[in-house]
């Protein structure tokens, strides 16, 4: 499956890929906001006025793939919990309200499928249209019914992505099940912190992705996902991987971890790096875009940029560099909260 196009918003200036000349945007907080582009002249006034951020985001970064390119088969997308904050509103008008005449946008933009559902109507696509919600391992169930659908000839060419916006509501209930830091830190000392929890992120990237290409940013070879894993069964998924893709150990040059400076979540990815993979190049993305379930698409989209020969960027992500070590393949590694792991192997 190849990436021959992609898009992103993010905390970094992504969208107008300043990001990938070296320009850095250095943030100190617990909550990591998009650096949101003017959408102005993408989308008309009139529907931009009732979006909310999470359709914002994904209409911003998917109608210039669609415009770009033609005859797509299908729009999948992931989000973990979509426009939270249109569906909180429409819960609270119905009490406020009592029942009675309700607006309208919010209950449209409150459903995770409503940001694939409008890229659908602004372009006429009437392909195969999903939405996988199934919290840290919605992208990557994108990523592999895309894999699927290739595979039985269903799909020539597809829009993908993962996406996620901050609301007060879903922060709250994750900083109180301790996934965030109670104290600030900078985002390029949150790798190293030495204290529980995590920043929160959000952000929009999307792949236009094919079957066939002769030109284009990276290969996605195969992705595989775990839930509640045991270390075994990490070198398990890691052999698999290699023998189903006939790679050696060694050709895998690369690692991109998702360290999130949670001190109680480090032991999962120095397992990895430090165990199966001690003679290889680690790259760390979180420090950029903070944490969300959804945050493997921007580590896909920063590693198929990197495969693609773009390295302006690269001081600012190396976590351990291997001299005289070309980077062919990238092996993404991460987990959300100990609970749902994956695997995605990009190749050159």
């Amino acid at each position: 499956m190849y990436i021959t196009d992609l898009r992103s918003i993010s905390p970094q200036k992504t969208y107008t890929n300043e990001f990938l000349k070296g320009e850095l945007v250095h943030h100190d907080g617990i909550i990591f906001n998009v650096t949101e582009p003017d959408y102005m002249e993408l989308i008309p006034r009139g529907l931009l006025r009732r979006m909310g951020k999470a359709v914002r985001m994904g209409v911003g970064t998917g109608l210039p793939l669609i415009q770009n390119n033609k005859n797509i088969d299908g729009i999948l997308m992931g989000t973990a919990n979509g426009g939270l904050e249109n569906c909180i509103d429409f819960l609270n008008q119905i009490v406020e309200y009592d029942e009675g005449m309700l607006t309208p946008t919010n209950f449209v933009q409150s459903t995770p499928n409503a940001i694939a559902g409008q890229l659908a109507l602004m372009d006429q696509n009437r392909g195969y249209n999903t939405t996988y919600t199934n919290g840290g391992h919605a992208f990557e169930n994108t990523l592999l019914d895309a894999l699927l659908l290739f595979e039985e000839g269903n799909a020539k060419k597809l829009l993908i992505g993962g996406i996620e916006e901050i609301s007060n509501y879903n922060y709250n209930i994750d900083f109180l099940a301790d996934h965030y830091k109670e104290v600030a830190v900078g985002n390029f000392d949150l790798i190293d912190s030495l204290t529980k929890g995590s920043v929160c992120g959000e952000g929009s990237n999307m792949f236009i992705v094919e079957s066939e290409a002769s030109q284009y940013y990276a290969k996605i070879e195969d992705v595989e996902q775990l839930t509640f894993p045991k270390e075994e069964d990490i070198e398990l998924c890691v052999k698999s991987i290699l023998e189903r893709n006939n790679i050696q150990h060694n050709e895998i040059d690369t690692l991109m971890l998702g360290m999130n400076g949670d001190i109680d979540h480090n032991v999962w990815y120095e397992h990895v790096s430090e165990q199966l993979f001690p003679d290889t190049n680690v790259l760390t993305f979180k420090h950029l875009v903070g944490e969300y379930r959804t945050c493997t698409s921007f580590a896909v989209w920063l590693s198929a940029h990197i495969l693609n020969g773009e390295r302006s960027f690269m001081s600012s992500i190396e976590k351990r560099k291997i001299e005289n070590k070309p980077i062919q393949h990238i092996l993404i590694y991460n987990h959300f909260d100990e609970v749902n792991h994956s695997f995605i192997l990009l190749k050159k």
